[in-house]
């Protein structure tokens, strides 16, 4: 029997718990990093799974050091529920081994507190190839489309946070 036959049907799978982060320097503007795995301009806020036994805040300061390298930087806002999103079925069957039919997330806006300089994307398991800070408003424009709603909700949620 082969690895995708083992699977569960894509509609029966369960979606990994992550989270999501909106790093805001002091001018208002996002951080977004291009993915390394992800053919042709795919930009994104950092985001990553939540580990057994740990709090969603505590997976968002954690993502951040593996992510971009840093931990200067301190939660400002959460989003007030769970957004969720669904891979593409062509996705789903590679991304995490299958398990998967996409991610359930909690959000946190943070407000970043170094310099430039204190963000370093090649970390040990590097993302992403370069970054950039944006307008929040503009972020959803650069998004994988299958994330696009999910990018629009957020950046509805925390857009009052720009000032």
């Amino acid at each position: 029997m082969s690895k995708h036959q083992q699977q569960p049907p894509y509609e029966q799978r369960p979606y990994r718990p992550g989270i999501g982060l909106v790093l805001l320097n002091r001018d208002g503007l996002a951080f977004v990093g291009k993915r390394i795995d992800t053919p042709g301009p795919a930009w994104q806020f950092p985001q990553g799974g939540i580990d057994p036994g740990e709090e969603p805040a505590q997976a968002a300061l954690r993502e951040l050091g593996e992510e971009i390298g840093t931990d200067k930087a301190e939660i400002i806002a959460e989003s007030k529920g769970w957004i969720a999103y669904d891979l593409p079925r062509e996705i789903a069957d590679r991304a995490w081994k299958g398990r998967y039919r996409g991610q359930r997330q909690k959000w946190f806006a943070l407000r970043f507190t170094g310099s430039d300089a204190d963000i370093n994307v090649g970390t040990e398991h590097p993302e992403f190839s370069e970054w950039r800070w944006m307008p929040l408003a503009e972020v959803p424009t650069l998004i994988v489309p299958f994330k696009r709603d999910l990018y629009t909700r957020v950046v509805a949620e925390f857009e009052g946070l720009v000032g």
